[in-house]
């Protein structure tokens, strides 16, 4: 006879608890070992590698696609920044963000694609290697699912602030990953101490890099990346990080809410943009 299990790990914080806990003893959260909460988007906002892996796919996607709608767009020219760069038209139909989609065309749901979509190889590299490597600050100070809405906030932020300047037409996830920045500022000047001072010191020096490269690169939206930096320090004040308070309801909602029109906006654009090209 198949023995009934006893035990299972709080989706949560992921420590050993009794299936019959009414709520975890570790972290407060009601019903741990509820079957909903096995859901693969529980999961999903609950694991912070594995959630990162996804934001990744997606934009890997979304770019393989870019260069799929528009072959001739793949530049190979002396600009390393140009290699396999898809067509500006291209990032249109898939959800390119800025004062001519929004103005023009009344696209305000490109502030969301925009995000997970890049004009060229090393632009997603970067943009990735750096979400990697902030992610994982970000998700250990703040949780997986704050670390989830202070991206996506500092992501659709940037580009709001980007359609204010005037920019025309922009990708990238340097916004979101700029919502990340902000929030490790905000974290390491709020809890102070060694470890708090020399994140701030750190990762004020890598905004003061990109300030200075993107005077040099024309091309570097400045004014997402800035946008980027105050809303996650915004939102990053405003839910607070582990220290101070756990990963709550609200969190909870937000990092759902946002994971939801994220897949229905990209979902949106790629439909509209395959039909577009091919329909």
């Amino acid at each position: 006879m198949k023995r009934q299990r006893q035990s299972t790990l709080c989706p949560n914080c992921n420590l050993l608890i009794s299936v019959s806990e009414a709520y975890c003893p570790y972290c407060g959260v009601r019903s741990p070992a509820a079957a909903w909460r096995r859901v693969a988007v529980f999961r999903l906002l609950g694991d912070a590698g594995l959630l990162v892996k996804a934001i990744i796919g997606a934009n890997i996607a979304l770019y393989a696609l870019a260069l799929i709608l528009d072959p001739r767009g793949s530049g190979f020219g002396l600009n390393p920044l140009m290699l396999l760069s898809p067509s500006d038209q291209s990032l249109f139909i898939l959800g390119a963000s800025g004062r001519i989609p929004i103005d023009t065309y009344h696209r305000w749901w490109s502030v969301v694609s925009a995000g997970y979509l890049h004009a060229g190889l090393l632009h997603i590299f970067f943009n990735m290697a750096a979400l990697r490597q902030l992610a994982a600050v970000v998700a250990a100070e703040f949780g997986p699912r704050r670390m989830f809405v202070i991206y996506s906030c500092g992501s659709v932020g940037g580009f709001v602030v980007s359609y204010l300047a005037g920019v025309p037409l922009t990708v990238g996830a340097s916004a979101g990953v700029c919502g990340l920045v902000g929030a490790v500022l905000y974290y390491g000047r709020s809890r102070g101490g060694v470890y708090g001072s020399a994140l701030f010191r750190q990762v004020g020096m890598w905004v003061v890099a990109m300030a200075v490269f993107g005077f040099i690169v024309p091309v570097i939206n400045n004014w997402a990346h800035a946008g980027g930096i105050l809303v996650g320090a915004l939102v990053g004040f405003l839910l607070g990080y582990n220290e101070r308070r756990r990963e709550g309801s609200l969190s909870k909602t937000l990092a759902a809410a946002c994971l939801v029109v994220t897949a229905l906006v990209l979902a949106w654009a790629v439909a509209t943009g395959v039909y577009y090209r091919f329909g």
